[in-house]
């Protein structure tokens, strides 16, 4: 038995040299189309764009930014959505401890009865958990803007107050008017005029002026300034546990605060930390601020 014999691929000269070209050709081809698809796309490498015109330009951006004001420009008002939205929401819109639900006609019924002065004025003055103005202050909206967040509220909640009408130019429209009686606004020439936005802007005119919180004497219980000051303010956030605030009287929430010394927490409450502004937005003494702090921190232990 004998093997068949092999044949070699390569038989004449002319497969050899049309081999050892292929050899050559193919691997230059190849590499040719490689390169010619590497350079038809840019691909910019880790940290080629540091040079960059706005890389440089934000990398050598002083920290602090100035922003001037022409103090003789007419302030520009916020509307009444633009309010609701930066500050109503947080507690309207969940209906947070106890606030009527924007859009919900029967939370908001009773309080429209009551008519449109006596909603602006709990909206300045604060009601139960709602602190004056929301936890603003008048250097943030002025009485002008709360009353235009009021009817957009209401109006959009089975209300139909008109529009506010605008302060007078050169007014000061971080307050309202000082006070003034029935028979003197019955004889000025805005009373006269029997608008109903003037009518609004009369009962503006003729709410009372906030008081200012009474000082605590030296000797006053801090446990019940404490609690006196969470009603009036903290309650609004911590009640309910409105944007992170810790609920109150729930351990959990409050047990990684309370790793920090009380030093720190008092520090929190009263610069702010988070959503939440300095002092909750009141104008409360630090004393005071600390007294809410413990009382909360004590009905979480």
């Amino acid at each position: 038995m004998s093997e068949a014999p092999h044949g070699a691929p390569i038989k004449t000269p002319g497969q050899l040299i049309a081999a050892v070209i292929a050899a050559f050709a193919i691997p230059i081809v190849v590499i040719w189309l490689l390169a010619y698809y590497v350079n038809q796309s840019e691909r910019s490498g880790a940290g080629t764009d540091g040079l960059a015109d706005a890389t440089v330009a934000q990398r050598i951006a002083p920290l602090a930014q100035v922003d001037v004001r022409n103090p003789n420009a007419p302030h520009v008002f916020k509307t009444g959505e633009e309010v609701f939205k930066a500050v109503c929401t947080t507690c309207h819109t969940p209906g947070a401890a106890g606030a009527p639900k924007f859009g919900n006609n029967a939370d908001w019924a009773p309080r429209i009865a009551q008519g449109y002065a006596a909603l602006l004025q709990s909206a300045l003055h604060g009601k139960n958990a709602m602190p004056p103005r929301g936890g603003t202050s008048p250097d943030d909206y002025s009485d002008y803007e709360i009353a235009r967040a009021v009817v957009y509220m209401a109006d959009h909640s089975g209300a139909s107050f008109p529009e506010p009408a605008a302060p007078a130019a050169g007014a000061n429209a971080a307050q309202t008017a000082e006070p003034a009686s029935a028979a003197s606004a019955a004889q000025s020439p805005t009373a006269s005029t029997g608008t109903v936005n003037d009518q609004a802007a009369a009962a503006i005119a003729a709410l009372p002026s906030a008081p200012a919180p009474a000082a605590a004497s030296p000797g006053a219980d801090k446990a019940q300034a404490g609690k006196a000051l969470y009603t009036q303010v903290c309650q609004a956030c911590h009640a309910a546990g409105v944007l992170g605030a810790p609920k109150f009287g729930n351990k959990a929430d409050w047990a990684p605060r309370l790793k920090d010394p009380m030093d720190v927490v008092y520090n929190y409450a009263l610069h702010g930390k988070g959503n939440m502004p300095p002092k909750g937005g009141s104008n409360a003494s630090d004393d005071d601020v600390k007294a809410a702090v413990d009382y909360m921190v004590n009905a979480a232990k």
